[in-house]
Parts: structure tokens; sequence; C-alpha cells
């Protein structure tokens, strides 16, 4: 079974913790033109139920707007993983200040197994930062570059690509594939 915080469209879900990061990057979805990070009270239940949030309140605004943020240049990152440019050091800022202003702290689990977790998520650059730790994780994992963003400009949905050659490029060849598919093939016979 899914955990709740995982959208029920996910087709091709990335191994935990980094279905975490996949999760949050698809609160925006662009089929659907719904954007959960948008309203402060399906934000924190959202945020809440992945364990990014355990406030009392809703996210403000200014919150929202860094996660959202946040977001977009892990977007970015996904469209990198899948052939497209590098975002620039300029275009990362909103991770820079959630690097910035959060604190990390040791933890040793009952096997010796030592973590780096965030302080607890009072405040939501402590949950923001979670996602760049399992980022952290997934990248010396080599697991990151799997997790794309889809090459249909319309969806962008996050996607794991689980191929043997590591080259796939849509979140579902039957819709944002065959989309494109046949947008270049009308192009071409223009």
């Amino acid at each position: 079974m899914e955990p709740s915080w995982v959208s029920d469209q996910e087709t091709k879900p990335a191994p935990e913790p980094l279905r975490l990061v996949q999760a949050f990057v698809n609160t925006w979805d662009g089929d659907r033109g719904s954007d959960v990070l948008l309203d402060p009270a399906a934000a924190r239940d959202w945020l809440s139920r992945a364990g990014l949030w355990n406030a009392d309140r809703a996210p403000d605004p200014a919150e929202l707007d860094l996660a959202r943020r946040v977001r977009e240049e892990i977007r970015a990152m996904l469209a990198a993983n899948a052939g497209g440019p590098h975002p620039a050091p300029e275009n990362m800022r909103a991770m820079q200040v959630v690097a910035g202003a959060s604190q990390l702290k040791p933890h040793v689990g009952p096997s010796g197994q030592v973590t780096i977790v965030a302080e607890p998520a009072e405040r939501l650059e402590s949950g923001l930062l979670t996602l760049l730790l399992v980022i952290r994780d997934a990248q010396r994992a080599g697991t990151w570059q799997r997790l794309k963003a889809c090459g249909n400009p319309d969806c962008r949905w996050a996607f794991y690509d689980r191929s043997h050659s590591r080259v796939g490029a849509w979140c579902d060849m039957a819709t944002c594939g065959n989309r494109i598919k046949n947008r270049r093939l009308r192009q071409r016979q223009r």
C-alpha cells in the first residue's frame, strides 16, 4: 500500500526514501492544473502526512512560496537528469535559503546506523531540508539520476526511470510520449 502522501496517479514510483522527493515535486499536476502547495490547509495536510510539517498552524504564504520555489528548483534538477540543461546556481536560491536556515542533527539508530536528520519541522525550512538530505543520499547511492521530469513541457511530472538503458523520457509513454511524438509528426508534415 502506498503512503497517503503519494499521488494515486503515480505510475513509476521511486524507491524509498526518494519517493518523498518525487511526491513533493508531484504536488503540482500540470495535467489536472492543481497545486497542493497553493492552499494553506491542503498544504498543511499533505506536508504533515509526508512528515515535513508538524506545527499546529498552516504554513503562511511566505513559507508556501518558499516550498513552491524549492519544488520547482528540484524539478529543474530532474529535467537535467532527463538530459536537459543543469540549473544555474542563481536559479537554486530557494534551496540555498533552506540549506542555510536549517540545522542538522546527527542521529544514531539502535543498530549503530548514523544518519543526519533535520531538526523537528516547526518551521517549513526544516521539513524542506529533509528533502535535500534525501537528494544528497540518493546522489551518493546513484539513484538520483533515475528520478526525472517528464519530457512533455505541459506535464513535467516526476517519474523514476527503471529502464535498463536509463534513457526514459516520459512519465507515461501512452500519454505524454504519444502526445509529443504526434506533435513532432505534425510539425514535420507542415
